[in-house]
């Protein structure tokens, strides 16, 4: 039996919800992350950033998931979480 396209938009839609319950769970740990750290000062490492994209790309590359997929997505996730751990420091700042 073949799959129709509704029934691939349906699996997609249902991947994508399992994504952003996953992404929330991230963003939690990222404004705890910004409790540990308290300074903008300590919130880039470039050293643990290059890590994180290369066990992922490896991780991804195992799963079957391109690179060209996985790097820049990552890429992005790490810079939006950085801005995202800027703007809870400063909101900390702003309790005291």
């Amino acid at each position: 039996m073949e799959i129709t396209m509704k029934e691939v938009r349906e699996e997609i839609d249902l991947i994508d919800k399992e994504i952003v319950l996953l992404l929330a769970k991230r963003q939690q740990f990222i404004e705890k992350a910004a409790l540990v750290k308290k300074k903008k000062s300590l919130v880039v490492d470039n050293k643990r950033i290059e890590e994180v994209i290369s066990k992922v790309s490896n991780f991804g590359l195992a799963c079957g998931l391109s690179s060209q997929i996985s790097i820049p997505l990552w890429t992005t996730l790490i810079n939006l979480s950085i801005e995202h751990e800027f703007k809870e420091i400063d909101k900390l700042k702003e309790k005291t």
